[in-house]
């Protein structure tokens, strides 16, 4: 059974899935979709071409569907979806993509956005990805699955934050950073592996081991960046979550890649 509050305002063409919750104050707009099981609390404006999947629960004041915040964008159609089990609390903010990108930003399963945490136009997010309160992602940043943005980040345009990887809070992240990679910093400086959400998600102690050797080789003062992540590839590239990094620095980015320190 779907249930509307009689303040709510759905406009004809929405498609409404079963069991949907729909509260006090809120608009949904002609091309939204609503899966089954969707609960959305008070004064939620959704809008847009936007798909929001089954389970997915909004708090209110969110904005979710509205136009990008691109100079660019000319109104353009542009699509936004959101994957099952998510949680979108207060004043969440989520833009469709635009034709300087795929138009589309697309967001994955089970993720968690806190209070005021904003996902930009172009980007892509994985599973079980986590957004503090206030972090913000500008546009055509890409996020692997079970990363975790600290509260008062930002990530810059472009930035690829790899699966498992840890942003300290407060952390400006303008370059690239490394499946499992832990930063932190005002201008954000990789401060080592996310040992503690590997060992959280079951990474078995063998392949910490290898990950922490495989770390200290590709950032040593010992040749370049290429020749290092060729050395461990050679090494270490059996194991997968090795392999999963030097994937990862191998594919082609228009931004640099978060480094130690000592390596700047």
């Amino acid at each position: 059974m779907v249930n509307i509050h009689k303040t709510a305002i759905v406009a004809g063409g929405a498609t409404i899935g079963d069991d949907v919750y729909i509260g006090a104050f809120s608009i949904i707009g002609a091309d939204v979709k609503l899966g089954n099981g969707v609960k959305l609390h008070s004064h939620i404006v959704i809008d847009g071409d936007t798909d929001i999947g089954d389970n997915s629960e909004i708090f209110p004041f969110a904005s979710i569907g509205t136009e990008p915040q691109d100079l660019k964008f000319a109104g353009e159609k542009s699509k936004l979806i959101i994957g099952k089990n998510n949680k979108i609390r207060e004043y969440v903010t989520m833009n469709p993509g635009t034709k300087g990108d795929n138009l589309l930003t697309e967001i994955g399963d089970n993720c968690l956005f806190m209070i005021s945490s904003h996902i930009a136009h172009d980007c892509i997010i994985g599973n079980n990805v986590i957004l503090a309160n206030n972090a913000t992602l500008a546009g055509h940043v890409v996020v692997g699955d079970f990363a975790i943005i600290g509260g008062l980040s930002a990530v810059h345009q472009f930035v690829r934050i790899g699966a498992h990887a840890m942003i300290g809070g407060m952390s400006g992240v303008e370059n690239d950073v490394i499946p499992f990679g832990s930063v932190m910093g005002e201008r954000a400086n990789l401060s080592g592996l996310n040992i503690i959400g590997m060992k959280r998600r079951g990474f078995s102690k063998n392949d910490i081991h290898i990950l922490r050797n495989a770390y200290k080789m590709l950032f040593s003062d010992q040749g370049t960046l290429i020749e290092r992540t060729n050395e461990v590839a050679k090494i270490f590239g059996k194991n997968a979550v090795v392999a999963n990094i030097v994937e990862f620095i191998n594919k082609s980015s228009s931004r640099g890649l978060t480094q130690p320190e000592i390596n700047k």
